[in-house]
């Protein structure tokens, strides 16, 4: 809801009062609502005493504002600070709201501002440390200033200060500084009022905890009671049962109460309190306490969250937001550090010290850090290479700096972006992959460099697809892809992005891990408010399956998106309450990593198809972990090794030991809630091997490797817009019937290169020189010019490839594969039918689920390319994941290929690349007679 104008009536404070010239200006509004005392505004420009600056704006409520933006150190000994003076006439808590600057980023504002303190009459201040979404939800006043709400203060009658002062810097658009603008704040007296409803513990709790020593609720007022009250209170499971309920009498002048809690098992709990004064105005606080059973600490752990501090978190709740991430059983989070911010000019030195603090915080506690390298600076853009630098140079450099060339604290790996896939920009994949390899070999060279990991995916696509082939596979440790389920769906299945990821990096024949860096709900919620409780316990049970189903295809670590309070245009996605309070989704995570352990998948339970799905795991320890869930309440037989079985809910509660029956299943009730069967005994299958710490290339990049290819278009021959990934193809560069462009080749060797650049076309273009012998300084870049020539054969608007590649006294460097296409010369038209651009595989014999006669069964396939021809030298055949030979007749594109197996399932792939780089794949799976 927005506030289009406010009624003011211009006055003087309370009679008696004397205000100099440098006291609070103020006016009175109408009588307060509760109280019938009137509301007291401040103007920002009037303080007492500041040390921040004012300036006049005609928009401001006086025509004037409080106005900080500076990158300077704060002044001694009190910072940057504003203290003001104002009389109210009747002592009791007032709520203040202020038309000022927010912490985070919103709709209507360029940039954000800094987090606060708050002190009153001198006392100690506090942080106004409200979540993401109460900042992103309050309406816009004017400019960059907002109109926040910023909670309640105890005043006394008569004469009080207000003290104001920026909480430290912040990541601003381009530097890492100090904003804060105060138009006004206004004081509103309201009743005295339960404010509050807490797990009792120390600052670094987020409200939660393990063991068996009891814990405590905390219940606390805006203001000293004015009598003796009484707090009523109940606290409700995550099935909604009532497990205990009280009265807790608040005390004369006292701001809080607390009341013991009994016993309760591991669970996510909601604790429903009010004033018997005020029944119907009742609070709600979250708490978790959490399953005795850990996640494992080493590299084996699979799970992280997103957390995205600058965004999300105020600065003094990182230290207690990082133990919460632990405690939940999180091993990596993901983080963003802002490249603007930390390089203000060109081959200006570095400042990530305020990144490196956070960085630091959650390695202290047990965490790894993946950052995720933003866009670069303004400086380094040009029209037709946003968002990209136009000199590649700048992202070897700067990821030099974020693999620790010239930084105290670095990252644990390296993600070289965020779905660049979904922007809104004309950048093409060939280019992004160029990119990606220039600031993968700045992180690379430097020593004991943490690992790389492919930018995060949106979704398989062409731009992703055009980037694997420009081989960007070669420079990453780790491959990353995102997922979430449509935006609409009350009720999600985990969709299909870990199985494509999963094939897609089969088709290239890649073993780098799978990381899907960011998974997670689109969760509808209303402003000022959580998520329905209902829609919370989606949360919980998604998370759950979509890891399960997740770690089941392949994915070595999931993340989820996010921990934090984080709200976007009326959906929500944390674990984190409004308050920084745990939701059941919290709880189910530490019971999800606690059980799981090493999450080691086996396989599914083919028996409990179709009515429900089972998923056997192992933790690790030599326990065989079953996740069992079904689509509406039912008993179903599990199989489980021979062993004692505990059963534990979604909570980690347990639930029951049963019996194991003579044909080995235990007899459970399975519901939508998953539930885990931890049997006493190592899983029947063999588990894949355990996640690693993300190292994977074998060794250090070859000479060959540190050159990188580039191609640059003029402005009139770029692609289209990608829409935010919602573009239709074609997508290549829109060239005309002969169009001049340059490949930048750029050496990041120690030493200078003489290379030979290539060009290939194919569909009737031609690329004429055909090749060009250049030499290139040591780190340097030079332009090589190509003309690319459409054939009279050539119809607009069809996708096709163009190949560029280099050789280096005989070792092949990897290409730039770029696609093209003939811009129409007039409006309308009919494009061309688009050919495909992989190759294709059939007449494949035997046919899957055949059976066959071995020992020697002979595999037979026809492999063709209509657009670029087969690459006859990296076609390969497996069988069970190992080579086999095969031959190959280019004329007729025949392949024979004869293993000796022994009797059982065998599977057969197929992979073969066109002459542009494009590969497809063709599995199939027989059994062998015995």
């Amino acid at each position: 809801m927005s506030i289009d104008r406010r009624t003011a009536v211009a006055g003087g404070l309370a009679a008696g009062l004397a205000l100099t010239a440098t006291a609070a200006a103020a006016r009175t509004t109408a009588p307060g609502r509760d109280r019938g005392a009137p509301v007291i505004t401040v103007r920002g420009e009037s303080p007492t005493r500041s040390s921040i600056p004012t300036a006049r704006d005609p928009r401001a409520s006086g025509g004037a504002l409080l106005d900080l933006a500076t990158a300077e150190p704060p002044p001694p000994p009190r910072g940057w600070y504003a203290t003001y003076t104002v009389h109210v006439p009747t002592a009791g808590p007032y709520r203040i709201e202020a038309v000022a600057t927010v912490p985070v980023e919103q709709p209507h504002t360029e940039e954000n501002g800094s987090y606060f303190r708050l002190a009153v009459n001198g006392g100690a201040s506090w942080s106004v440390s409200r979540s993401q979404p109460y900042w992103y939800e309050s309406p816009k006043a004017w400019g960059d200033l907002s109109r926040l709400t910023l909670g309640d203060v105890e005043l006394r009658h008569g004469v009080n200060t207000l003290t104001f002062t920026v909480d430290g810097p912040t990541v601003l658009d381009d530097y890492n500084g100090y904003r804060f603008l105060l138009d006004e704040f206004t004081l509103t007296p309201v009743p005295v009022a339960l404010r509050s409803v807490r797990l009792r513990g120390p600052a670094n709790n987020l409200g939660h905890y393990r063991g068996d020593a009891p814990a405590e609720l905390r219940f606390g007022l805006n203001g000293a009671a004015p009598r003796a009250l009484t707090v009523t209170y109940r606290v409700l499971d995550y099935f909604s049962r009532q497990v205990a309920s009280g009265t807790v009498p608040v005390a004369p002048g006292a701001g809080r109460a607390h009341a013991t809690l009994p016993a309760l098992p591991p669970g996510n709990y909601r604790a429903v309190a009010a004033l018997t004064t005020a029944p119907e105005s009742t609070v709600t606080g979250c708490f978790a306490h959490l399953p005795t059973r850990r996640a494992p600490r080493g590299p084996a752990n699979r799970f992280g969250v997103n957390v995205f501090t600058h965004a999300l978190v105020p600065p003094p709740l990182l230290p207690a937001l990082a133990t919460a991430m632990e405690s939940m059983g999180a091993r990596y989070v993901r983080d963003g550090s802002a490249w603007p911010a930390a390089q203000r000019e060109p081959d200006g030195p570095f400042d990530s010290g305020l990144h490196e603090a956070v960085v630091e915080a959650f390695q202290k506690r047990g965490l790894k850090v993946l950052e995720v390298v933003s866009p670069p600076p303004g400086w380094a853009l040009t029209e037709t290479s946003v968002p990209l630098p136009a000199d590649l140079r700048h992202a070897y450099r700067y990821g030099a700096h974020l693999a620790g060339r010239g930084k105290r604290v670095v990252a644990d790996a390296l993600q070289l972006s965020n779905e660049p896939d979904v922007d809104d920009t004309a950048s093409t994949g060939d280019q992004h992959a160029a990119y990606v390899k220039a600031a993968a070999l700045g992180i690379a060279d430097q020593p004991d460099a943490p690992p790389v990991v492919l930018p995060g995916i949106a979704g398989e696509g062409v731009f992703q697809e055009l980037m694997l082939h420009n081989d960007v596979v070669r420079y990453a440790d780790v491959w990353s892809f995102h997922g979430y389920p449509p935006l609409d769906d009350a009720d999600p299945d985990f969709p299909s992005s870990a199985e494509d990821q999963a094939e897609l990096r089969e088709r290239f024949g890649a073993a780098t891990p799978l990381w899907m860096t960011e998974s997670g709900a689109f969760l509808p919620a209303e402003p000022g408010t959580d998520p329905a409780y209902a829609t919370q316990r989606t949360q919980a049970r998604y998370l759950v399956l979509s890891t399960v189903e997740s770690l089941a295809a392949g994915t070595e670590r999931q993340f989820w998106f996010c921990g934090p309070p984080c709200t976007d245009e009326g959906v929500s996605f944390a674990l984190l309450s409004r308050d920084f309070q745990p939701l059941p989704a919290f709880s189910a995570y530490a019971a999800l990593t606690g059980l799981l352990g090493e999450a080691n998948y086996v396989g599914l339970v083919e028996e409990l198809l179709p009515n429900a799905a089972g998923f056997v795991f192992g933790d690790g320890a030599g326990r065989t972990v079953t996740v069992v869930c079904a689509g509406r309440p039912r008993d179903v037989d599990v199989p489980v090794p021979d062993g004692a079985t505990r059963v534990y809910d979604i909570m980690g509660a347990a639930r029951g030991t049963p019996a194991r029956s003579a044909r080995g299943t235990v007899r459970v009730a399975a519901s939508r809630d998953p539930l885990y069967l931890v049997t006493d005994a190592p899983p029947p299958g063999r588990p894949r091997p355990p996640a690693g710490d993300g190292h994977a290339r074998p060794g250090p990049l070859s000479v060959a490797e540190h050159i990188v290819l580039n191609q640059r278009y003029a402005a009139a021959d770029s692609a289209p817009d990608k829409e935010d990934g919602d573009a239709e193809p074609p997508l290549g560069h829109r060239l005309g019937a002969s169009t001049r462009m340059v490949v930048d080749v750029y050496n990041f060797n120690t030493s200078a290169q003489t290379v030979t650049v290539s060009g290939r076309a194919f569909g009737g273009w031609s690329v004429a020189p055909r090749r060009a012998r250049v030499r290139v300084a040591a780190g340097g870049r030079t332009g090589v010019e190509f003309t690319v020539t459409a054939g009279p054969k050539v119809r607009p608007g069809v996708d096709l490839p163009l190949v560029f590649e280099a050789d280096l006294g005989g070792a092949a460097v990897p290409p730039s594969v770029a696609r093209i296409q003939r811009r129409k010369s007039r409006p309308g038209g009919r494009p061309g039918r688009q050919p495909a651009l992989v190759p294709v595989i059939d007449k494949v014999a035997p046919k899957g689920g055949a059976t066959v006669d071995g020992p020697a069964v002979r595999l037979t396939a026809r492999i063709a390319d209509a657009v670029s021809g087969v690459d006859a030298a990296r076609i390969t055949v497996e069988v069970d994941g190992e080579r086999i030979a095969h031959r190959f007749d280019p004329a007729d594109g025949s392949l024979t290929a004869t293993a000796r197996l022994r009797p059982g399932l065998h599977t057969f792939l197929v992979r073969a690349f066109n002459n542009a780089h494009a590969p497809a794949a063709r599995s199939v799976t027989v059994r062998v007679r015995q």
